[in-house]
């Protein structure tokens, strides 16, 4: 008997995102950012990082110039996630962004049932993103994504096409920025046999705030808001939070906490870590780099790497 593909996939959704397997796509969940991953995911009402394209669309408009970034992550089970984003405005008509978010799971062996190896294969899912975004108003702007996702194993493979929207509003007097997003509207181009799966369809709602007296600014995400599984106030368990504390010019100290993934990870009613976050941000002249440090508990941890600069 050979390898069978669909346990293959079932265990790679698991081992990645401790989720059942009742959608596909299930990567475009996992922030590969270093800045984001430390807050704890906490980004929608972000609008200073090019990478908030994969959080929220609208959050590019207030970017400037040409701000690039790239990311790298060791994964579990020795998966590797990589991303690249980048914004640019267009005078008299908005600014664009786009990324790509790629993740490989690495090669597997093929073998019957006696144990004899057939071949080896791999797989990979990559996603690229194109964006819009401007202003409803003052302080008020919109952005749209449209997203090409690609996902293959060994000889089978799977696309989509799906859009993301996003709604960001600031407020200058306190400081305070709310973004919401509704991500991953859209459906599948060719699937992997017979079976139509789902997109992850998120609705995520964000605050953001800057303390006066404090080099402190605050992050707050309620995530999967659409989650019709659980009552509604129960949604709000499904949390993030994030602090970003300015300790000088040139070094950012960032801290995040994941509820979901908390409890998710908990085994045996004992958590560790799970779901904490930290990282760091180190400016040198045009360059700004970034780790985070993110624990899945019992499980493991995973390091990310990133790398921010601006072209004019």
């Amino acid at each position: 008997m050979k390898f069978s593909k669909w346990y293959l996939f079932l265990m790679i959704i698991i081992s990645h995102n401790f989720l059942s397997a009742q959608n596909t796509y299930e990567f475009l969940r996992i922030d590969v950012s270093s800045k984001v991953s430390a807050l704890g995911g906490s980004f929608t009402a972000n609008s200073d990082d090019p990478d908030v394209i994969f959080k929220n669309p609208a959050g590019i408009y207030s970017l400037t110039d040409m701000p690039t970034s790239l990311n790298f992550a060791n994964y579990l089970l020795d998966i590797n996630l990589t991303s690249i984003s980048t914004s640019k405005f267009i005078e008299g008509v908005g600014r664009f962004g786009a990324g790509i978010k790629y993740i490989n799971y690495g090669n597997f062996t093929e073998a019957d049932q006696f144990g004899n190896k057939l071949s080896e294969f791999g797989a990979g899912e990559v996603a690229f993103v194109l964006g819009y975004s401007n202003s409803l108003d003052e302080n008020f702007y919109y952005g749209t994504a449209a997203k090409f996702i690609y996902s293959g194993i060994a000889n089978y493979s799977s696309t989509a096409f799906a859009f993301d929207f996003g709604l960001h509003y600031f407020i200058p007097d306190e400081d305070i920025s709310i973004g919401l997003a509704i991500q991953n509207i859209g459906g599948q181009l060719s699937k992997f046999s017979d079976t139509k799966e789902n997109l992850p369809f998120d609705i995520t709602l964000g605050f953001s705030n800057k303390f006066e007296h404090l080099p402190l600014r605050l992050y707050l995400d309620f995530h999967r808001l659409n989650n019709e599984e659980i009552a509604f106030t129960e949604r709000f368990q499904q949390f993030t939070i994030g602090g970003e504390f300015t300790l000088s010019k040139a070094l950012k100290l960032r801290v995040g906490y994941d509820n979901e993934k908390r409890r998710e990870l908990k085994i045996g009613g004992f958590s560790g870590l799970a779901g904490l976050n930290i990282g760091l941000g180190i400016t040198i002249k045009d360059y700004l780099f970034n780790y985070a440090y993110s624990s899945f508990g019992q499980v493991g941890a995973i390091h990310r790497l990133g790398l921010t600069t601006t072209f004019q």
